[in-house]
This record gives C-alpha cells, sequence and structure tokens, in this order.
C-alpha cells in the first residue's frame, strides 16, 4: 500500500498479527489494541465513537447499540468469516458496508475436523492420561480399544467450502459421505466426493456414525441440533462442531454424552462462549477445543490480508470484494 489515509481512522478490537498491524499503520491513523484484551461493552462502545472504520473479531458483539455510537461508522470489516455477531440490518439502514474473510479458513478447519475425529474414534486422550497417571503397565492386546473410521457413514450439515474440504479428507480414508444442504449440490461434485443428499435431516441423522456440522448460523439454525434431533443419533454416533456452538442444543448433547449414550464429541465452539456446559468436562471420549479451528498463522495472516485488501478499497471508492450483503427476510 502506497496511498495515504491518514485521516481515517480504524479501531482494531484485538491484536492482529504484526505485519498487518504495521501496514495499516503506514497508511492509516489506526487505533490498536496492544494488551490484547478483549474490550468491555461499554469500553467498546465509547472508542467506536469518532471511528471511521472498525476492524471486529467474531468474539465482538456489534449490536445497534455500538453501531449507533459509532456516529462517523463507515465500513466495518469483520475479521472472521462468519457475521453472526454483527448487525446487518442496523449497518444496512446507517449505510455501513460490511465485510468478512471467506476462502482462508477452509482448509485449516477440515484439518482440525479431522484431528478430532480421530482422537476420539482412536480414544487419544483416554491413552494419554493412563501414561500420565502412571497407569499403563505395557502392551496388551485389549489394551484401550478404539475404532477404525475407515468404513463408517459421515453426516455433514452443511456441504459448503468446509463441508467440502472434510468430505475430501474423509473419501480419502474411506468413509461413506452423507450430506443435508438446502439445496443438493451439482452431481458431478456428489461424484467426485462420493457424496449421498438426504433432503431430509431426520434421516440422515438416524443412518450415520460420524456428525460434522458446517452450516453457518442463523435463526434458522439455532438449536437445527435440538434435543429431539440429538435423541436420533446411534449410541455410537460421534458429534463434531466447528461451525457456531449455538447451533447444537449444547445441554441436552451434554447430557447425552455425560449418560454414554453418544458415542463421543469433538467441539471447538460452544452455545454461551467462552462458558462451557460442566456435563461436557465430566463425560469420557470428548475432545473440546478453544475455538482454535482457524487458528494458524498462515489463515491468520490470510485473513488479516482479505481485511486490509477489503479497507484499501475503501478508501479508494472501489467495489468491496468481501461485501456482506444482508439476504432479504
Amino acid at each position: 500500500m502506497t496511498d495515504n489515509f491518514k485521516n481515517i481512522k480504524v479501531l482494531i478490537t484485538r491484536k492482529l498479527p504484526e505485519k498487518i498491524e504495521k501496514k495499516l499503520e503506514e497508511n492509516f491513523s489506526v487505533v490498536l489494541n496492544k494488551n490484547d484484551k478483549k474490550y468491555s461493552y461499554k469500553d467498546l462502545k465509547k472508542k467506536i465513537e469518532n471511528i471511521d472504520i472498525l476492524i471486529p473479531c467474531i468474539s465482538d458483539t456489534i449490536d445497534a447499540s455500538i453501531i449507533k455510537a459509532g456516529k462517523k461508522l463507515k465500513l466495518i470489516s469483520n475479521f472472521g468469516n462468519g457475521v453472526d455477531n454483527l448487525d446487518l440490518i442496523t449497518a444496512n439502514e446507517r449505510k455501513i458496508k460490511v465485510t468478512n474473510t471467506p476462502d482462508v479458513l477452509t482448509d485449516d478447519t477440515a484439518d482440525v475436523v479431522l484431528t478430532m475425529l480421530l482422537m476420539i474414534c482412536r480414544k487419544i486422550l483416554v491413552a494419554r492420561e493412563r501414561i500420565i497417571k502412571g497407569e499403563w503397565n505395557g502392551w496388551g492386546p485389549s489394551e484401550t480399544l478404539g475404532e477404525r473410521i475407515l468404513g463408517k457413514k459421515l453426516g455433514i450439515i452443511g456441504m459448503g467450502r468446509i463441508g467440502l474440504a472434510v468430505a475430501k479428507r474423509l473419501n480419502i480414508l474411506g468413509m461413506e459421505i452423507n450430506y443435508h444442504n438446502r439445496k443438493k449440490l451439482n452431481h458431478k461434485i456428489e461424484k467426485m466426493y462420493g457424496a449421498n443428499y438426504w433432503k431430509d435431516l431426520d434421516k440422515m441423522l438416524a443412518y450415520i456414525d460420524v456428525l460434522s456440522i458446517h452450516c453457518p448460523y442463523t435463526p434458522e439454525t439455532f438449536h437445527l441440533l435440538s434435543k429431539r434431533r440429538l435423541r436420533l443419533l446411534k449410541k455410537n454416533c460421534v458429534v463434531i462442531n466447528t461451525s457456531r456452538g449455538e447451533i447444537i442444543d449444547e445441554e441436552s448433547l451434554a447430557d447425552l454424552l455425560f449418560r454414554n449414550k453418544l458415542g463421543g464429541a469433538g467441539l471447538d465452539v460452544f452455545e454461551h462462549e467462552p462458558q462451557i456446559t460442566q456435563k461436557l468436562f465430566e463425560s469420557e471420549n470428548v475432545v473440546l477445543l478453544p475455538h482454535i479451528s482457524s487458528a494458524t498463522s498462515q489463515s491468520r495472516e490470510a485473513m488479516g490480508e482479505r481485511v486490509l485488501k477489503n479497507i484499501q478499497f475503501f478508501a479508494k471508492g472501489k467495489a468491496l470484494p468481501d461485501l456482506v450483503v444482508r439476504k432479504r427476510d
């Protein structure tokens, strides 16, 4: 970036990769969060008052009150793919443009799905715990028996970029791929991934051995995996969620796991982050991660570059490459 837009004031709510912050500082008037602690709602509302561009993270709640406090606000460049943390209706009413960072998280998220699934099926945490506690006395033919994933039936909710990346990895490892989408994929794509479409979600849930969730969080997908639907899953079914915690009724899921009514769960997201339902800690064969599915240095820099590009285009009056358009009700 060679242009100077020091008259444009930018607020970054959390610490971004140093490379990205330096590029922004070269051309804009930037307010950094140097200690990287999440702003309180009150602090954020005050800090946004004289800001032209806001760079929030998905953990920041940018509701109507926050947006209206930004009297000069013209652009919200979200550091993240999902935008459920933003009030898009209010932003649209105030003619504030919103961008996100699509495409760059796909492979890293799919890798974490694969990691958690293997950890659960092969009981990696249970085995590790035995060593740490000094309970392992050597190899035995019935020691810490897990399950192979070869031949298991995978069900994916949401066959977008990440869902397809998961399907690709697990198809190669010999799993049968099933999916539920609002719309059926092109036949060529289905053939490429060996994917079977289920229009009826309930029927797919009763059929599969592993469930991986990749749909966005919207009012329609809140508790999509309700108490009733969770009970449709087989007793040995494994649930993986790297999407949004609100899609699952976490309390009901935790209760089923605690009572050994499910085979296990891998959760990178939670319904009330950062709070986690206590029964999940007390259940067996559960992998809990602190929302790290996209946490690689490569993805964070790529996300920063997308933010940077959108801000640069905005400052130059160009069409924004990652403009989020609110769908009509």
